[in-house]
C-alpha cells in the first residue's frame, strides 16, 4: 500500500508534466502513423501490381527496420537537427515495413478466381482494387496497422533525446533522479496507449471487415 501510496502521490505532484508529455506523445504518435499509412498503402499497391520489384521496396524499409532506434535518432541529428521533425522521420521509417509488408501480403493473396470473375463482370482495374481486393485484404492491412501502431508509441519514447518531448521525459527524469514512481508515471501511460490504440484499432478491423469475411 506505501508502494501505491507513493506511486500515486507522485503521479498528482507531476500531473501536469505527465498530461503535456501524454499530448505530445499522442501527437507524435498519430502523426508518424497517419504519415506512413498515406506512403505504405499506396506503394503496397503499386508493388503488388509489380512484384518483381515487391522484395527491393520491402527489404529497403526492412533495412531501416533493423537499425537501433537509438541510433537511428541520433543519425538524424546531424542530418536534420534535433526536435519534433527528427523524431517524426524516424518514427515513420519505423512504422513502413509492417504496413507496406501486410498491404502488399493482403492484397496478393486475394483468389485469382475472384479478381476473374471481377474482370468477366466488366470491372475496370480501379474498381477491383477497392471493391475486391482491399475489402477482402483488409484484415492484413489492419494488422500491419496495429503493428505499426504498437511500435510507434513504444518507440516514440526515445524522443525525449532530440528534444522532441513525450512520455520519454518524464521516464528520463525519473531515471536521473532515481525516482522510480516517475518512471512508472511514464512507462504506464505509454503502455496503456499502446493497448487502448490497439484495442481501438481491433474494433474499427471488425466494423470494416465485409461479413463474409468475419463468418
Amino acid at each position: 500500500m506505501d508502494v501505491v501510496q507513493a506511486f500515486w502521490e507522485t503521479v498528482v505532484q507531476r500531473q501536469d508534466l505527465i498530461i503535456d508529455r501524454t499530448l505530445q506523445h499522442l501527437y507524435l504518435s498519430f502523426s508518424a502513423i497517419f504519415i506512413a499509412i498515406i506512403i505504405s498503402l499506396p506503394l503496397g499497391i503499386f508493388i503488388s501490381r509489380k512484384q518483381k520489384v515487391a522484395e527491393f521496396y520491402i527489404g529497403i524499409t526492412a533495412v531501416f527496420q533493423t537499425i537501433p532506434s537509438l541510433a537511428l535518432f541520433g543519425f538524424l541529428v546531424p542530418i536534420v537537427g534535433i526536435g519534433f521533425e527528427t523524431a517524426l522521420i524516424a518514427l515513420i521509417i519505423y512504422a513502413l515495413l509492417p504496413i507496406l509488408r501486410n498491404t502488399y501480403t493482403g492484397i496478393t493473396g486475394v483468389d485469382q478466381a475472384i479478381i476473374e470473375a471481377g474482370k468477366g463482370m466488366g470491372m475496370t482495374s480501379s474498381q477491383i482494387l477497392f471493391k475486391i481486393e482491399l475489402p477482402l485484404s483488409l484484415p492484413f492491412l489492419m494488422a500491419g496497422i496495429r503493428t505499426a501502431t504498437v511500435l510507434t508509441v513504444g518507440v516514440a519514447t526515445l524522443a525525449t533525446f532530440v528534444g522532441a518531448g513525450g512520455l520519454g521525459d518524464v521516464i528520463w527524469r525519473g531515471l536521473q533522479s532515481y525516482n522510480n514512481n516517475l518512471v512508472l508515471a511514464g512507462a504506464i501511460p505509454v503502455a496503456l496507449l499502446a493497448l487502448s490504440f490497439d484495442f481501438i484499432l481491433k474494433l474499427l478491423e471488425k466494423k470494416a471487415t465485409p461479413k463474409g469475411l468475419k463468418q
